[in-house]
């Protein structure tokens, strides 16, 4: 699919499989989702803007290179919280935004319930993270919520996408990539997806 990059990587694979395990205790499972979030960070951030930049080695001068865009970090919470530490482990220097939704258990729509920010949006590339993307309806109101806000620059990324919510997210977003460890097969009658690894934020805090 296009702007859909599917990362293949065995540590990924194996982060995957301990994050569907059902066994797996919540410990465990935070520590993988951090894991697995770094590896798809790693990705992600592929293309960013390099600056090049003249520093001295012990031997002699030469050329480096430094990051040329800043970079903003927004977790749909609760469960995309478990993914920053993965993306900011490679950017100290990111800053952070928070938007809190969660799923009407009755129409599987977004309900907002927090929004905070950080300024310099409109010149930042906004990561925004979230570990399951089942029907997209939180991803396609992330991104409309932080496009008001100013924001132009996005990659949507996430553990385990479905194809329903991948085709939505392309159709109201058709510019913003999207990163994931896996597309799996379908959402079932619940709108979760299939196999999927379960209610992510219950998973990740314990609940």
């Amino acid at each position: 699919m296009e702007k859909l990059t599917v990362v293949d990587h065995p540590l990924l694979k194996r982060d995957l499989t301990i994050l569907r395990r059902d066994e797996t205790p919540h410990g465990q499972f935070r520590t993988a989702v951090s894991d697995a979030a770094s590896i798809l960070a790693y990705e992600a951030m592929r293309d960013i803007g390099l600056e090049k930049i003249e520093i001295e080695t012990p031997m002699e001068a030469t050329t480096g290179y430094e990051i040329a865009e800043d970079v903003m970090v927004v977790p749909i919470m609760r469960a995309g919280l478990g993914m920053v530490d993965g993306f900011v482990r490679y950017i100290p220097e990111a800053r952070v935004g928070h938007l809190g939704m969660q799923r009407d258990e009755e129409t599987y729509r977004p309900v907002d319930y927090y929004s905070n920010i950080p300024s310099g949006i409109e010149s930042a590339h906004v990561f925004v993270v979230d570990p399951m993307l089942a029907t997209g309806g939180s991803a396609t109101f992330a991104i409309n919520h932080l496009k008001e806000h100013g924001g132009e620059h996005f990659t949507f990324a996430c553990l385990v996408a479905a194809p329903e919510g991948v085709e939505r997210l392309r159709e109201e977003h058709p510019s913003v990539p999207i990163v994931t460890a896996v597309l799996d097969r379908e959402l079932d009658d619940d709108a979760f997806i299939r196999p999927g690894l379960g209610d992510a934020g219950d998973r990740i805090f314990g609940t």
